[in-house]
This record gives C-alpha cells, structure tokens and sequence, in this order.
C-alpha cells in the first residue's frame, strides 16, 4: 500500500509539472505574439494606415451629414477623412497610392467631382470613428507592390507641367489657381490666372515660386 501510495503522489507531481510547464510554454507564446504584434505596429507608417483604410469597404460617413452611412461609396472602396495642416477636412476617396502622395476623387459639396493629389506630408491628421482603426491597422503583402508606389510627388507634378493641366493649388497661405510652368527639386513655378482659362501671357496676371513643402493639396477642376 505505501509503494501505491508513492507512486500515486509521484504521479501527481509530474501531472502538476507537466501542467506548470504547459502554462508557461502558453504565456511565453503570447507574449512572444504580443511582442511581435507591437514590433508590427511599430513599424506601420501613415501611408500604411491610408491604404488599409482605403482598403475597407463602406468605411466612411457621408461628409455632408456628419455620422450618418456615405451611400454613395463604391464597395471596396473606402473614403478617408484627412485634415489638412490649414485646419480644412477634406473627404477623399483614394484612386492612387504613390511613395509619398495619393491622388483621388474629393467628396465634399464645394469641389464634389474634381480630383486632387494630396501629398502625406500635408496630412495633418485623419478623422476615424471607432469601428475603423482595427481595419486601418492592416499590412499590404509585399506581393502587391506596384511601380507606382515607387513613384514621387515630383514626377506626378510634372506630368501636370507636361500636360498644362488647369489646377488649383493650395497652400497654408490661400489658394492659387492656374498652370504648373516648370518643377524644380523642392519648388514649382506657377503661373497664376484665372480658373477655367487657358493659359496665355495675356491672362496670366502673376508668376510664383512656390516650395513643394508648402503644397497642402492640388486640386484638378
């Protein structure tokens, strides 16, 4: 009896350690998951975050009517947002990812229609509602990179130049209607005149250096 006892008792013990080292090896687990998830995290990088939220359908409210669905959104199709460094929210549904711009369709009442390139330097911030940061917190597969994520704002600009494109551009000092003449490394030439008219000497009224730093949006009538 006291040789059963024993083992019964050794029995319990092994059953306790298997038990212990089952636990550990499960915490150690999730911790080695949650660690990974943050070193994940932390490498996300705003433009990250657009493209997985332009990524998500149905993700927006219409910007017209504060929280209530934006039925108008193509499936798929998210829209974003996005405050800009003068303090205006734009709404924008994404066509195009570049390396450090987006270019897409403008929702809002007053330039519904037109489309814009927006650089991400100029994003001051992006309006989220709760059900949406878990979708904005994705990674794109490296399998669906394209050239045109490769792509700058410099070359997007001078198609522009190329294609003597009406455009307003806007900056933290106001508004500037007319045409791209020439991009330089950090600045562009503008030629300013009135929207909606070809660009002439005769209509042209002022020419302005303006720095790429300080392009907030550019807006295609």
């Amino acid at each position: 009896m006291r040789a059963n006892f024993g083992t019964v008792r050794w029995d319990n013990l092994f059953d306790d350690l298997e038990g212990q080292l089952e636990h550990e090896l499960h915490a150690e687990e999730i911790d080695l998951r949650a660690e990974e998830e943050r070193l994940r995290l932390g490498r996300l990088s705003l433009r990250n975050r657009l493209t997985s939220l332009a990524r998500t359908p149905d993700v927006a409210a219409d910007p017209r009517k504060g929280s209530e669905p934006w039925t108008g959104s193509v499936p798929g199709a998210g829209v974003l947002r996005i405050v800009l460094a003068t303090g205006e929210t734009i709404a924008v549904r994404p066509t195009t990812f570049g390396r450090d711009w987006l270019a897409g369709d403008l929702l809002d009442s007053v330039s519904a229609g037109s489309q814009c390139v927006l650089p991400l330097a100029a994003v001051a911030g992006v309006v989220l509602r709760r059900g949406e940061i878990p979708g904005s917190l994705g990674t794109e597969p490296e399998s669906a990179a394209r050239v045109v994520d490769r792509i700058g704002l410099a070359f997007v600009l001078r198609d522009l130049c190329r294609r003597r494109s009406n455009v307003e551009v806007h900056t933290r000092a106001g508004v500037l209607p007319g045409t791209i003449d020439r991009v330089g490394r950090d600045h562009i030439d503008l030629a300013l005149h009135a929207p909606g008219t070809l660009r002439r000497e005769a209509e042209v009224h002022q020419y302005r250096i303006v720095p790429v730093a300080e392009i907030q949006l550019v807006r295609l009538p």
